[in-house]
């Protein structure tokens, strides 16, 4: 693998509404090798979960480039976008977005059984992933039957289900009280060390933030390494 995992050049993102063009982020620049934890840190609407988007191939750059392994991000259709998603990347956003209507185990499972994984292989890994949260008791419970910190915790299994190149995490303890957390931070960074995946972390949680490897602050939309 390349000594360079993630590699974001001179990239800027411009919001146009109507007349007016807001441009969010400036010139963000950053790499990461495989295996580290990168916090970026900032207020609320400085534009951590868009460049997170970004990164993510959830919306377009205005200029420059983004690179993930082998793969140009930022030259990627839709279709291949897809697949990068799919393959390459784990997503736990600020709300769990756990399907209602299936169960902690078969939310960790879809994800797998989409990408074609066997159905016996992916509910054992799924089983096995939210053991390690600590949920092996909570595996036929409906999302409405956890608690917050809970449903947070059967995302962070569901993210590193396809075994991602890459781990997205916008604001993942933001809706959970301190407990909780603190609960989900220490599981969370826990199975990333443990399984060596890289972790690209947004929050405005000072707390969190002091456990990255590379630590940013977003301001005014330019990156500042802290």
């Amino acid at each position: 693998m390349s000594e360079i995992l993630l590699q974001v050049e001179r990239v800027r993102k411009v919001f146009t509404t109507g007349s007016e063009n807001l441009e969010v982020l400036k010139d963000i620049n950053f790499s990461t090798p495989p295996g580290k934890v990168v916090v970026i840190t900032g207020q609320s609407g400085c534009g951590k979960s868009t460049l997170l988007h970004l990164i993510g191939g959830l919306d377009a750059v205005t200029e420059g480039m983004i690179r993930v392994g082998e793969g140009v991000v930022t030259e990627m259709g839709e279709g291949d976008l897809t697949l990068y998603r799919r393959k390459t990347l784990g997503f736990i956003f600020q709300l769990h977005l756990l399907l209602r209507e299936f169960t902690a185990l078969e939310n960790v499972a879809i994800p797998a059984l989409i990408n074609g994984m066997p159905k016996s292989d992916a509910f054992q890994k799924a089983a096995l992933l939210l053991a390690k949260v600590g949920l092996s008791g909570r595996l036929r419970h409906f999302p409405q039957e956890l608690s917050g910190g809970e449903r947070q915790r059967v995302a962070v299994a569901r993210a590193l289900i396809n075994d991602p190149l890459l781990i997205l995490a916008d604001e993942p303890t933001g809706n959970l009280d301190e407990g909780n957390a603190r609960v989900v931070q220490e599981q969370l960074f826990s199975l990333v060390r443990e399984y060596r995946k890289t972790l690209i972390l947004v929050t405005h949680d000072r707390e969190l933030s002091r456990e990255g490897d590379q630590r940013f602050l977003l301001h005014e939309g330019v990156l500042h390494p802290l």
